[in-house]
């Protein structure tokens, strides 16, 4: 499947909104269906916290810190796997941040391109976005509000869009 059927979709949980907020967790959707997602231990500068994010995410702190891969390694981890690919993400001002974060404290740069998953949909898809997300999400069942959970979601929701433009070009 060429990368505009079925793309590579990330995602980025993390400790709020704004400024000082940080990834607490990544996770991304390979075209293959192949998935990965880790925690993020924070640097010790990290500290920002928002308990309205934590709500929605319901990663605790204590967590992160727990079970987080380090940065350096989370980030060699994403440009291993995902080296040369170009990379989408439907929060990509947000997702660009965290990961721009991420990457500066590892002292990397990604050997990935992320984008707007936006760029890939017609005003037709873009218009049925929300409507074709809640049924497959509906079709899914409880899933939980993780990053590779979401990616996959935002994949598949894609997918969907895809398979009904073909579909009505017969």
């Amino acid at each position: 499947m060429d990368a505009r059927a079925c793309p590579t979709v990330l995602d980025v949980e993390a400790s709020g909104f704004g400024r000082n907020s940080y990834p607490i967790e990544v996770g991304f959707v390979l075209p293959d269906g192949h998935s990965y997602c880790t925690l993020v231990r924070p640097e010790t500068h990290w500290t920002h916290w928002d308990a309205n994010a934590e709500t929605v995410h319901h990663i605790p702190r204590a967590l992160i810190l727990e079970r987080g891969l380090p940065v350096l390694e989370v980030a060699r981890k994403l440009n291993a796997q995902l080296a040369g690919q170009v990379v989408y993400s439907d929060g990509w001002a947000n997702d660009y941040s965290w990961l721009g974060a991420l990457f500066d404290c590892a002292d990397m740069t990604p050997s990935f391109r992320l984008e707007n998953l936006r760029a890939l949909l017609n005003e037709t898809e873009a218009d049925q976005w929300h409507t074709v997300k809640a049924l497959v999400s509906s079709e899914r069942g409880a899933q939980r509000h993780r990053a590779s959970s979401d990616a996959r979601l935002l994949q598949l929701t894609l997918l969907r869009l895809r398979n009904a433009d073909q579909a009505g070009q017969k």
